[in-house]
């Protein structure tokens, strides 16, 4: 049950109520999320809002951000986020059994990108301020100087979420509870 009222996408303006009813059902089924974020309708429109900008972009390939995402979510322990993302990483190809030994990445269906990715969101969760240098010489190789700002971006808004969900207690009955990674 979450701690505050789900309010309804017809209880806000127009331009909010329709951003609501994208990510409701349209993006993901997040109706339970927006219920929540809806009470502050400049954050529902400001993350909402530039999430779906930067998937309408695809400057990051859904992969990669879905991987990272379902990665930060499990490291968190955030079952809602991790329920809702896992059918997305699905969609782009990787095999359930490849999910479930996610935040691991030596799994045969992970090619070199997807492991940089899983370990740079397991070390922008963990430990931000120590990255090494070399871990931003071999995203270079693979990402543009901006795809590896909205990497960060997408990596840092997963954490963000996960909190935002658990200390809201926002479940839609889906969500299994996770054990540690």
């Amino acid at each position: 049950m979450p701690r505050v009222t789900p309010l309804p996408s017809s209880a806000l303006p127009p331009q909010q109520a329709a951003l609501y009813e994208t990510f409701a059902s349209g993006y993901a089924d997040f109706r339970d999320q927006a219920a929540a974020l809806a009470h502050v309708p400049a954050a529902l429109d400001g993350l909402y809002g530039m999430l779906l900008r930067l998937r309408a972009e695809a400057a990051v390939p859904l992969r990669y951000i879905e991987l990272a995402v379902v990665t930060v979510s499990k490291i968190n322990l955030c079952a809602y986020c991790v329920a809702h993302h896992q059918p997305l990483l699905g969609v782009e190809g990787v095999p359930e059994d490849a999910i479930a030994a996610l935040p691991g990445f030596d799994h045969p269906a992970f090619d070199a990108t997807d492991r940089l990715v899983i370990e740079y969101a397991r070390l922008v969760t963990e430990t931000p301020g120590r990255i090494r240098d070399g871990v931003f010489e071999r995203l270079r190789a693979a990402f543009s100087e901006r795809q590896i700002v909205e990497l960060t971006l997408r990596i840092a808004l997963a954490g963000f979420f996960n909190r935002f969900n658990d200390a809201l207690q926002i479940d839609d009955g889906r969500s299994a509870p996770l054990l540690e990674p």
